[in-house]
């Protein structure tokens, strides 16, 4: 009792200000959701329009500095002691990874993004027709690509970064501390409240929107496959539901809960993706992988840098943009999570694992989904791409309906929906009660439950007053200024990473010594 008292005293200034902030953005996404949704867009669009090009180079530069960091003499570097193992054997590291990412998103978009480029191509190789298969080409790698390990590297970043500083340096797991070498260890208060507070904010909100548009694309699978009425009672539910979930797997700890949802996870996305690729078309499906992953290779630079100012176009805005400004608003909540199961872990394991280990798993789920939807509109005259321009929550389950046993993979999917969403939350509460303890890697049941409360409560709120999109767009805005503090996170870990090397040589070089010259006096 007493450590929890203690622990909730920690909560104070970041605590109460974040809250304050997300209690303003709540009621007024509840109270007027179309003017916050005005508002979060006209700012957006400025912010995309003037610096669109900025978040192209920026997360260019983070996988460019990653791979720097893992294929150079500091990849050997381990995230803790010389000795210590890895805490979790790989697949488990690698199921928790993709679950507390974005293993939500991908079964959202598996289906829904190429779909809706299929019906809407890309405005970048001539005029394409819409449903044709030039039109399916181009949707299924640039679905790959938007989903590939772009939006991985500022997770991998910050990921890292915290990792590195707690398990090297002993600091706390705060955002603010990995800042340290170039702010300075002491003062600059209200700087470091600024950037934790931020981080807080960014992660509440994601999440809570995440949260929103997964209850109702399980909302949209419960009346495809059951019939269940498809409103804001039925998605009250879902979140219940979800809430007293995640509660259970928040109170049996880390260890426990998150890491078995986690396995569970994977092992169904992995059950779900093989069911579909034998039931469905699988030829076509392995051909449009290959042609997929090989189209992405071969644009791979120039899409990343790709803007589309000479048109009238706004894909890349909506799309990529939208995209990496997203990953940027959530690093700090996925990369905090992956830094504290990372432990043991080499640099070079950290970055390869992280950055490509989940998109790849991504991209084939969307080969896989994605391609068999394709299949089906191009050969089987289907609609799929007219029913996820009507509604994306239904994408999955419009596709899923056309095969063998279309039921019983529903039915596995939205149990696959639900598992991934209590994963999120359970994840998002363990951070969120890091980031509020001051850094503590065991934040008390009971800030963990308050966090708990506090994100399905706003998911309620903005599913009732259809105040998501708002809230999602406006959680973007800080990922400008936040991708300056990233900057300064990449010259702190830079300095730190090559001074630590260098003293840790200057020690093996020492002790080198001391026992060629113990040897040489046990000679004579």
């Amino acid at each position: 009792m007493d450590n929890n008292k203690a622990k909730w005293k920690f909560m104070n200034r970041t605590f109460w200000i974040s809250f304050s902030i997300i209690f303003f953005f709540a009621l007024w996404g509840a109270l007027a959701p179309d003017m916050l949704a005005a508002n979060a867009a006209t700012a957006y669009e400025f912010i995309a329009d003037t610096f669109g090009w900025f978040y192209l180079v920026f997360v260019l530069c983070l996988i460019i500095f990653n791979l720097y960091l893992a294929f150079s003499k500091y990849g050997s570097i381990r995230l803790g002691g010389d000795d210590t193992k890895p805490k979790y054997r790989f697949f488990t590291w690698i199921a928790m990874l993709f679950s507390c990412g974005f293993g939500v998103s991908i079964v959202f978009w598996g289906v829904a993004e190429p779909m809706t480029h299929f019906g809407s191509p890309p405005p970048f190789d001539g005029n394409i027709a819409a449903g044709t298969p030039e039109a399916a080409r181009e949707a299924m790698w640039s679905a790959f690509f938007n989903n590939g390990i772009h939006q991985w590297a500022s997770f991998t970043f910050v990921g890292l970064a915290i990792s590195y500083f707690i398990y090297r340096q002993e600091e706390r797991s705060l955002i603010s501390d990995t800042m340290n070498p170039v702010i300075g260890e002491t003062g600059k208060r209200p700087l470091r409240s600024m950037i934790d507070i931020i981080a807080v904010i960014a992660t509440v909100m994601g999440v809570a929107t995440t949260l929103g548009l997964s209850v109702l694309q399980i909302n949209g699978g419960l009346e495809s496959v059951f019939q269940v009425p498809s409103g804001i009672t039925t998605q009250i539910l879902i979140v219940m539901a979800m809430f007293v979930f995640f509660m259970i797997s928040t109170v049996s700890g880390l260890d426990r809960g998150i890491k078995y949802l986690s396995n569970t996870n994977l092992g169904l996305a992995l059950a779900l993706m093989i069911a579909v690729l034998i039931i469905g078309p699988t030829g076509f499906i392995l051909q449009t992988i290959t042609t997929g992953l090989g189209d992405y290779l071969q644009n791979f630079f120039q899409a990343s840098l790709r803007l589309d100012h000479y048109t009238d176009s706004t894909w890349v805005k909506d799309w990529p943009i939208y995209f990496w400004a997203w990953t940027i608003a959530w690093s700090p909540f996925v990369g905090m999570f992956v830094a504290r199961v990372s432990r043991g872990r080499t640099v070079r394991q950290f970055v390869l694992g992280v950055m490509i280990a989940p998109p790849l798993l991504g991209i084939i789920w969307i080969g896989i989904f994605g391609g068999t939807a394709v299949h089906l509109d191009l050969f089987q005259g289907t609609d799929i791409a007219g029913a996820v321009a009507i509604d994306e929550t239904t994408a999955l389950f419009s596709m899923l309906e056309n095969l063998p046993l279309g039921v019983l993979l529903s039915v596995l999917s939205i149990g696959l929906l639900f598992t991934f969403l209590v994963t999120s939350a359970d994840s998002a509460t363990f951070v969120l009660g890091m980031m509020t303890s001051k850094g503590d890697t065991d934040p008390s049941v009971i800030v963990k439950i308050i966090w708990g409360t506090l994100i399905a409560s706003l998911a309620v709120v903005l599913i009732i007053s259809a105040g998501l999109e708002g809230l999602q767009t406006a959680s973007l805005i800080g990922a400008l200024p936040f991708s300056i503090v990233l900057f300064t996170v990449a010259v702190s870990l830079l300095i730190t990473i090559r001074k630590d090397y260098r003293e840790t040589r200057e020690k093996k070089d020492i002790e080198k010594h001391r026992k060629i010259a113990e040897h040489l006096e046990d000679e004579d």
